[in-house]
Order: C-alpha cells, then structure tokens, then sequence
C-alpha cells in the first residue's frame, strides 16, 4: 500500500473552504457525497464552475487517453518536479493534476520540496486555494524519510476524466449560479505504481479523486484543492 499522510486540516483551510461554499452552495450541494462530509466535519469544502457556452450546455465531457508515464521508471532514473500544466482547459488540467499529485520520489527529493512544488499548481486566490488538501497527499517528512532509506518512489498514470454528472447537470440547470469562482469539478481516475530499491515494479493501485479546478477566462486553469470525496 503507498503511504498516506495525516497531516490535519487547518483553521485557515477550513475557512477557505467555507468561502468556497458561500460562493457556490447551489452547485455543492448536488455533488455526491458532499452533504455528508459537510455534516459529518462541519467545513465547506465546495467546488463551482463557469463552463464556456459550449462546454456548459454539451453532456458532461470527459477524455479518456491515458496520461503520464505507462510504466514506472527505470531504477536509476529520478522524477523531475511536478510542473503546472498552462491550459484553458479543465478536464486537461484536472488530468495533470492527478499527475502531480498521485507520484512522489524521495530518491532526489526532500518531503518540503515536493510538497512545494505542489503549491505552486494552486490558485493564487487565497480564499479559493486549500493547501491543505493537497498537503494531506503527500506523506509526512519523517515518513519520507524512512521511504527514501528504501529509495521509494511512484508514478501514475490517468485512464479518464470528466464533469461529474450532478455537477453537470447543475451547470445545465442554473448557469448563472456558479458565476463567481469560476470553479470546475473534476473527477479524474488512473492508476498508481510504486517502487522501491529492489523492486522496480513493487505494486500498482487505482486511484479516483475529484479535484476542484479553478478556470477564469483571464488566465490559465490552477488547483482550487482536493475534495475528501469523489462525486462520480
């Protein structure tokens, strides 16, 4: 099983959350498995959007060519920094996303400068960015410590992407509602490989996530964060 860290949300991230969902509740409050996380921890984590006329009125869109490396790579390769993708598009930048944030490799790299290049795929709208989604990702220093003893690392690759149907149909029902953050819903799902010393091919997961993707017109998609369920 890869590593999971347990790093707690902060009061900061709680409120950028609760932000989020002041702004956009119509839409939060159809996508699956979000009222009863809101319930269950009493945070607002939401997602919006405000698709083009084209991308808003169409069934929810979806790509399915995979993305990112096919197999994991050779044991004396490094994994470069995870770099933002530069699109208009958030199925695309959704599907770099997970790219981003499946993988680590602690052979060249410290917890803090991974987890650094992370950030900087976040919006720079502090009230829409939630760090501390993305930070839950990535395993503890101290663990990764102990996986670099082991020269662990992991890839991934992304099978397929698309709008969560209720997010779609949400955008479909009231356009106008989701007009201030400019905020997509993005379910991505794929595959993750992990490796170590010894073991180029340690083992394989399918991974699902939605991500809320930040998309105004004026410049490139970012990472809005990571939302704690999946909305199919």
């Amino acid at each position: 099983m890869s590593p999971r860290a347990t790093n707690p949300g902060s009061t900061s991230s709680s409120r950028r959350r609760a932000l989020i969902g002041t702004a956009v509740l119509a839409v939060l409050v159809v996508l699956a498995g979000l009222t009863a996380y809101l319930t269950r921890d009493g945070r607002a984590s939401s997602v919006s959007s405000n698709a083009p006329d084209s991308v808003a009125s169409s069934a929810s869109p979806s790509s399915t060519a995979p993305v990112g490396p096919a197999s994991p790579p050779t044991p004396g390769s490094r994994s470069a920094l995870p770099v933002p993708l530069s699109t208009h598009d958030p199925i695309a930048f959704g599907k770099a996303a997970a790219v981003a944030l499946w993988p680590y490799d602690t052979r060249p790299h410290s917890q803090p400068k991974w987890l650094a290049a992370l950030h900087t795929w976040l919006t720079s709208e502090p009230k829409y960015a939630d760090p501390g989604s993305v930070d839950a990702l990535v395993p503890s220093p101290v663990l990764w410590g102990r996986m670099a003893d082991h020269g662990q690392y992991a890839t991934a690759t992304v099978n397929e992407a698309h709008f969560p149907d209720s997010f779609t149909r949400a955008l479909q029902a009231d356009p106008g509602a989701i007009t201030t953050a400019y905020i997509y819903a993005v379910t991505v799902s794929g595959k993750q490989s992990i490796a170590w010393t010894g073991a180029p091919r340690g083992g394989a997961e399918a991974r699902t996530v939605t991500l809320a993707v930040q998309c105004r017109p004026s410049r490139p998609c970012a990472l809005a964060g990571v939302l704690p369920a999946v909305a199919p």
